[in-house]
């Protein structure tokens, strides 16, 4: 029988074989979620560097909110990366939701980065 984090790594891997299929070009917009704090990364695959980053460990963003593992904090974390982003000149990205589902605070960051300009 397979572990939980196996199955993850497989939808990871499976989720990640679809976005290169699919992504032009483009950057991609990973999001790492743990039981404490969500990460976001703009990742160039191409030359394997990360363009822009943001977390809920960030020290701006960690005093502005309680909790890093709430819905409140994604979308801070969406709104920060979205900003970051279009300052290093990046406006279009396919959206890398790691193996999770596209739900709760993964669907919120996805949202607030929509509405802070970028286009997944």
């Amino acid at each position: 029988m397979k572990t939980a984090r196996e199955l993850q790594a497989r939808r990871r891997a499976r989720t990640r074989l679809k976005l290169k299929a699919r992504a032009a070009g483009r950057p991609r917009l990973s999001v790492f979620r743990s039981s404490r704090n969500i990460y976001a990364q703009i990742i160039e695959d191409g030359a394997g560097v990360t363009l822009a980053s943001a977390s809920s460990i960030d020290g701006g963003i960690k005093g502005e909110v309680a909790n890093g593992a709430t819905i409140e904090a994604a979308s801070r974390i969406g709104k920060a990366i979205a900003e970051r982003a279009i300052a290093a000149g990046i406006t279009e990205v396919v959206f890398d939701r790691g193996g999770y589902r596209y739900h709760g605070r993964v669907k919120a960051l996805a949202d607030a980065a929509r509405e802070g300009g970028l286009k997944l």
